[in-house]
């Protein structure tokens, strides 16, 4: 499994739908709240080999609410 992070500027009070929405799909594994530039911070898991900017395309940046992300691809667990 490969992980990776999303960052989510949310539409203004859209925060608890979209992090609800994307809890409903099942599709994170866990949802964060953060204060800052960015409104949500969500880690996802897909198999080896997934696309991750289709992933993100198709399966999270058509949640309603979302005005914005930024994905974070790491490498390497410490």
């Amino acid at each position: 499994m490969t992980p990776f992070f999303v960052q989510f500027k949310c539409q203004l009070g859209k925060s608890y739908d979209v992090a609800n929405r994307i809890a409903d799909a099942e599709i994170a594994s866990e949802i964060y709240s953060t204060a800052g530039d960015f409104d949500l911070l969500v880690k996802f898991y897909v198999e080896d080999g997934t696309d991750i900017g289709h992933f993100v395309s198709e399966k999270v940046q058509v949640i309603p609410g979302i005005q914005d992300t930024r994905t974070i691809i790491t490498f390497k667990a410490f």
